[in-house]
C-alpha cells in the first residue's frame, strides 16, 4: 500500500487492521472445495461450518457472495465466458469459470434457468485506462479479469477476491446496504466501472449520475425478464417489472470520471444512460450504458465505498445506507455484525456430533434455506407493489418479502421457514397476499421482486399458505388470504384461456379453470398449461391443502369441497398404462374427450413439467393410501417404489439421469423416499434417505445435486438429516426417519423446543428400532401437529439392521 498524505495515513490504521483481520480470516478458511469446518472447533458459532461455495457448480446455481438472512442486497460476482450477455451459469456464478466482469448487487439463490434473474449493477474494479466503451467489449476481453480460487474467500455476509489484474475487492453487507474496500496496484491507473445496464437478463433502461463534489455515484436500472430469452417463455417473458436504485459514497476524491452508451465513450461526463434490451448474444451485444470513477494511486491505492439499494427510490437507497451503515464503519465492522446475524439464524437448529463434513453440509444447507424470502421493503416501510406503484407496510407487518419460487418451495422450504421462523413466514404470507390484491386477485406461482413471472405449474400459493396456517403461523390476514385463494380456485379468470408464455411461463394461474371444474382434470389439448397431467396433480395437492385449511377454520362445506377436489388426481391415473415390461398403472395426460394422450411411455415428459410419468406418478403426497390402492395395494406399491430407487440389478439409482427412476435434482419426486412410511415399510425410507444424504449431497462446490431452487434442495437435506420430513402440504404432521446427528435442538420461538436424541447415530446405525415421544413409546412413523404446537422430545433407539416390526401396523400408518 502506497502512502503519501495525512488522510491516507489515517486510513492506513483502519485499513491495516482490516487487512490483518482479512488475512486471518483467509487463513482460517479452508481451500475451496474442502470442508468449511476444518478450523471450526476453534471458532465459535455455526457460521464457522458454512461454506458458501457449496452448490456453485454441478448445476446448484448458488452464489458465494455477501448476503444476510432474507437480505435485499446480495453482493456477488458476475462471471463471463467471453459473452457479455451471458455468464456461463444461471444466477451469475459458476465455480469453474474463473473470469468476472463485475460484482453485482442482487442475486437469486439456485434458480434453474440461464440467465436466471437479477445480477443488477455489476461494479468492476478495473486496472488500466478506460479508452473505449465497456459495452463495446462484447467478448469481455478488456474490461473483465481472471482470478484464482486461491485468492477468493467467502463466509456468510462477506466476500473477497483478488484479481489477476492486481485489483482486490473485500465486501460486507447489512440487509439493504454494503461496504467495500477496493485495492489497486500502486503504479497503474485505477477505476471502478458501474455497468448500470448489464443485469443478467439485460435491461430496458438504466441511468448513472456522478457527483464529484460529494464523492457519490447514483443510478438505477429498469429490468426484469426472468430467465431471459428462454424458448418456453418467449417474447411474453421479455418485460420490465422492477427498478433498482443505488447510491454509492466514497472516502476519497475522483481523479477521473466518464460515461458510455453503446459504443460511445464520453470521458469527463458525469451523467448518462441507456438500456440493453432483453435478448442475448449478438442481438444484445454492444448495447448498454454505464460510467466510471478513477482514482490517483500515486498517493493512495485503496478505496472505500459505502452503498445502499432500494426498489422504491434513490432517496430510499440513501436512507437505507444511512440507517444501516455508519459513516465510519469498516468492512470488518459490517462483517462482524453479519457473522452475528447469521449465527443467530443458524442457531435455530443446534446439532451435536456427526463428522466435520456432515456439520459443514448441514449448516451450509441451513444457510442456503434461510437466504429467502428476500426483503424488498425499505427501512421506512415502503415497497414496490405488483401494480407498479409504491406501497407502505400495513400496521403489524414487519417487512415485505419476495422471491417466491412456489412450485419448488412449497414442498420443503416453506415448512422449514414456518418451523424455525414463524414471524418471517407470516410476513411472507402477508406479502404474497398483498401482491395478489395489487394484481387483480391473482396469486402468481413465481414472484420475483414485484413481478409476476408465471413460472411452472399449479397453485403453490394455496399449498404454501395452507401449510403456514397448519404449522401455527398466524401473523397474517389468514381469513382474507384464504377467501382470495378460494376465489382463484373457483372463479375462472380470462387469463386462463391464454397461451401467452406457455409452456414454461403460462399466464393463467388456474388455467382453463372452467374446463377443469367440469372435467375434473386438466385436458392436455385445451389446458393452456405446461402439461395437463402435471397441472392436475399440482392442483389436487393445492386443493387438498385448501381443504385442510378450511377444516381448521371451521368451514366444513368448503373443507368437503376441496378435500374431494384433492382426489381428482385419480382422473389422470390410467390403470392400463404400462411400461411394456409388466408394470401397469401410471399417471398419464388425457384429452378433453376423455381419451388418453398416446403413445405413452413412463419415461416421457409429455403432459408433465420438468419430469416424467415415472416420477409424477408418485406425486400424490396428500393420498398415499389411495395411490397404493390404485396400484394394487401397499405391498405392490412398495415393490414398485423399490424399482424407482434401484436398477434391475438391485444397485442404487438415486443420483438422477434415468427418466424411469428417482431424480434428486428436481422437485416432483423429492418426497418419494418418504413414501415407504405410509406403505408400512419405514426401514426403506431410512435406508433410502441415508443413501441420498451420503452420496448425493456433500461438501465442496459440487455438494448439491442440482438447482437449489431458492433453498428447496437445501431444506430437504436439513429435514432429512434431522430425521423429519413434511408429510403433505397443508399439514403440520411430520414423517420420521433416522437422525444423522446424536443430538439436535430445534429452537421454536416463544414455544417449547423440539429435541431429537439419537445417541447411537453414526454410519453404522441407519435404522430405527424404537422411538419415544415425550417419554412414551411411539410406534408410528409420523407425528401429529401437537409436536409443532407443544414441542417435546423424540428419543430414538437406532440399529445396524432393519427393524421390520417398528411402525408397520396398518392402523398407525400415515394417510
Amino acid at each position: 500500500m502506497v502512502l503519501g498524505s495525512a488522510a491516507a495515513a489515517r486510513r492506513f490504521g483502519v485499513r491495516a487492521a482490516a487487512l490483518t483481520l482479512t488475512t486471518a480470516l483467509a487463513a482460517a478458511l479452508p481451500a475451496p472445495g474442502s470442508s468449511a469446518a476444518d478450523q471450526a472447533d476453534a471458532v465459535a458459532g455455526p457460521t464457522a461450518y458454512v461454506d458458501p461455495l457449496i452448490g456453485t457448480t454441478n448445476g446448484g446455481n448458488t452464489y458465494p457472495g455477501a448476503t444476510l438472512p432474507y437480505g435485499m442486497i446480495a453482493w456477488s460476482p458476475t462471471s463471463t465466458t467471453g459473452d457479455q450477455t451471458s455468464t456461463g451459469a444461471a444466477n451469475g456464478y459458476e465455480y469453474n469459470v474463473r473470469r468476472i466482469r463485475g460484482l453485482s448487487l442482487t442475486h437469486v439463490n439456485g434458480a434453474g434457468c440461464n440467465p436466471g434473474a437479477a445480477g443488477d449493477v455489476p461494479i468492476m474494479p478495473f486496472v488500466g485506462d478506460v479508452t473505449s466503451s465497456p459495452s463495446a467489449d462484447t467478448k469481455d476481453a478488456v474490461y473483465a479479469a481472471n482470478f484464482s480460487h486461491d485468492n477468493e474467500r467467502a463466509v456468510p455476509g462477506r466476500y473477497s477476491v483478488g484479481l489477476d489484474s492486481g485489483a482486490r475487492a473485500d465486501l460486507a453487507v447489512t440487509r439493504r446496504a454494503g461496504v467495500a474496500d477496493f485495492t489497486f496496484p500502486a503504479d497503474k491507473p485505477a477505476s471502478l466501472l458501474f455497468r448500470v445496464s448489464n443485469s443478467l437478463n439485460g435491461s430496458e433502461d438504466a441511468h448513472i449520475d456522478i457527483d464529484r463534489a460529494h464523492r457519490k455515484v447514483t443510478g438505477w436500472v429498469l429490468t426484469g425478464a426472468f430467465c431471459g430469452r428462454r424458448a418456453n417463455g418467449g417474447t411474453n417473458n421479455r418485460k420490465s417489472y422492477y427498478r433498482l436504485y443505488f447510491s454509492a459514497s466514497f472516502d476519497r476524491d475522483f481523479a477521473t470520471t466518464g460515461t458510455w452508451k453503446d459504443g460511445t465513450l464520453s470521458p469527463g461526463a458525469t451523467s448518462g444512460g441507456g438500456g440493453e434490451g432483453y435478448a442475448t448474444g449478438a442481438d444484445r451485444a454492444g448495447r448498454g450504458s454505464g460510467g466510471w470513477v478513477g482514482f490517483d494511486t500515486d498517493s493512495d491505492n485503496d478505496v472505500r465505498m459505502r452503498l445502499g439499494i432500494s426498489y422504491v427510490s434513490l432517496a430510499g437507497a440513501e436512507s437505507n445506507l444511512r440507517r444501516e451503515i455508519a459513516p465510519d464503519a469498516s468492512v470488518d465492522d459490517v462483517a462482524a455484525d453479519a457473522t452475528r446475524a447469521w449465527d443467530r439464524e443458524l442457531r435455530s437448529v443446534r446439532v451435536d456430533g456427526g463428522t466435520t463434513a456432515q456439520r459443514t453440509t448441514f449448516y451450509t444447507a441451513l444457510y442456503h434455506a434461510l437466504m429467502q424470502p428476500n426483503l424488498i421493503s425499505d427501512t421506512d416501510g415502503r415497497y414496490p407493489g405488483m401494480d407498479g406503484e409504491p406501497h407502505r407496510l400495513a400496521r403489524g407487518q414487519g417487512a415485505q418479502y419476495s422471491n417466491f419460487s412456489g412450485w419448488d418451495q412449497y414442498r420443503a422450504q416453506v415448512q422449514l421457514l414456518a418451523l424455525l421462523k414463524p414471524r418471517i413466514a407470516g410476513d411472507f404470507a402477508q406479502s404474497l397476499y398483498n401482491f395478489a390484491q395489487q394484481h387483480g386477485g391473482v396469486w402468481d406461482r413465481w414472484v420475483h421482486i414485484n413481478g409476476a413471472t408465471h413460472v411452472m405449474t399449479g397453485d403453490p400459493s394455496a399449498a404454501t399458505l395452507a401449510t403456514f396456517y397448519a404449522m401455527g403461523v398466524r401473523n397474517f390476514d389468514y381469513r382474507g388470504a384464504f377467501d382470495s385463494l378460494v376465489h382463484q380456485a373457483t372463479v375462472p379468470n380470462p387469463d386462463g384461456l391464454s397461451d401467452a408464455g406457455c409452456p414454461g411461463q403460462c399466464t393463467g394461474q388456474r388455467p382453463n379453470l372452467a374446463q377443469y371444474l367440469t372435467s375434473h382434470y386438466a385436458a392436455q389439448d385445451v389446458c393452456h398449461c405446461w402439461g395437463g397431467a402435471a397441472e392436475t396433480l399440482e392442483d389436487s395437492v393445492a386443493d387438498a391443502a385448501l381443504g385442510r385449511w378450511a377444516k381448521l377454520l371451521g368451514r366444513d362445506e368448503q373443507a368437503a369441497e376441496f378435500t374431494e377436489r384433492g382426489g381428482w388426481w385419480r382422473n389422470v391415473f390410467n390403470a392400463e398404462a404400462t411400461d411394456g415390461a409388466g408394470t401397469t398403472g401410471y399417471v398419464q395426460a388425457r384429452n378433453l374427450d376423455g381419451s388418453w394422450v398416446s403413445p405413452f411411455s413412463p419415461g416421457s415428459d409429455r403432459g408433465f413439467a420438468q419430469g416424467t410419468s415415472a416420477t409424477y406418478t408418485w406425486m400424490v403426497p396428500q393420498d398415499v393410501q389411495g395411490l397404493a390402492g390404485a396400484m394394487g395395494g401397499r405391498e405392490k406399491a412398495a415393490q414398485r417404489l423399490d424399482g424407482f430407487f434401484h436398477k434391475p440389478d438391485g444397485s442404487w439409482s438415486v443420483k438422477g439421469g434415468d427418466p424411469l427412476r428417482y431424480d434428486p435434482t428436481n422437485e416432483p419426486g423429492i418426497h418419494a423416499p418418504w413414501l415407504y412410511n405410509a406403505l408400512g415399510q419405514p426401514w426403506k425410507t431410512q435406508s433410502t434417505v441415508r443413501q441420498i444424504l451420503n452420496t448425493v449431497y456433500g461438501t465442496g462446490p459440487a455438494g448439491l445435486p442440482g438447482n437449489d431452487d431458492l433453498g428447496t434442495m437445501s431444506a430437504w437435506y436439513v429435514f432429512s438429516a434431522l430425521g423429519l420430513y413434511p408429510q403433505t402440504p397443508g399439514s403440520a404432521s411430520l414423517l420420521l426417519g433416522t437422525p444423522l446427528f446424536p443430538h439436535a435442538v430445534v429452537d421454536r420461538p416463544a414455544r417449547t423446543d423440539i429435541v431429537i436424541d439419537a445417541p447411537d447415530a453414526d454410519a453404522d446405525h441407519p435404522y430405527v428400532s424404537a422411538v419415544r415421544l415425550n417419554g412414551r413409546p411411539h410406534d408410528r412413523s409420523w407425528t401429529e401437529a401437537e409436536l409443532l404446537r407443544q414441542g417435546g422430545t423424540l428419543a430414538y433407539r437406532l440399529a445396524s439392521e432393519p427393524d421390520t416390526a417398528w411402525a408397520t401396523s396398518a392402523a398407525g400408518l400415515p394417510e
